[in-house]
């Protein structure tokens, strides 16, 4: 099943997002096993992260909120708020991605 993990930095977080950049991608492609789309929340005009997006296919919560847990940046501190809402794939269209 399908969950969505949204995040949101807290303020003044860019210099430990920074940091542990590396190790966190090197977590994400450790996770590729159930990570099905990932990436940063951004400012409207793209110039800043503000939390990040990712969908994960677990068979539960706990496995959810496991790898939201295992995450750099969640141990780093960036996060002020982590939301995990379960969801169905209604539409399935990634080429519209291409190019994003």
């Amino acid at each position: 099943m399908l969950w969505a993990i949204t995040t949101e930095d807290n303020a003044d977080t860019d210099a430990i997002r920074q940091e542990n950049l590396e190790i966190h991608r090197d977590y994400l492609k450790s996770q590729k096993g159930i990570l099905v789309l990932a990436g940063a929340a951004q400012s409207d005009d793209g110039t800043e992260a503000i939390g990040s997006v990712f969908i994960v296919n677990v068979n539960s919560r706990t496995e959810a909120e496991a790898f939201s847990n295992g995450d750099p940046f969640t141990q780093a501190g960036v996060f002020k708020s982590v939301t995990i809402v379960r969801m169905r794939k209604g539409q399935w269209n990634p080429e519209a991605a291409e190019g994003a």
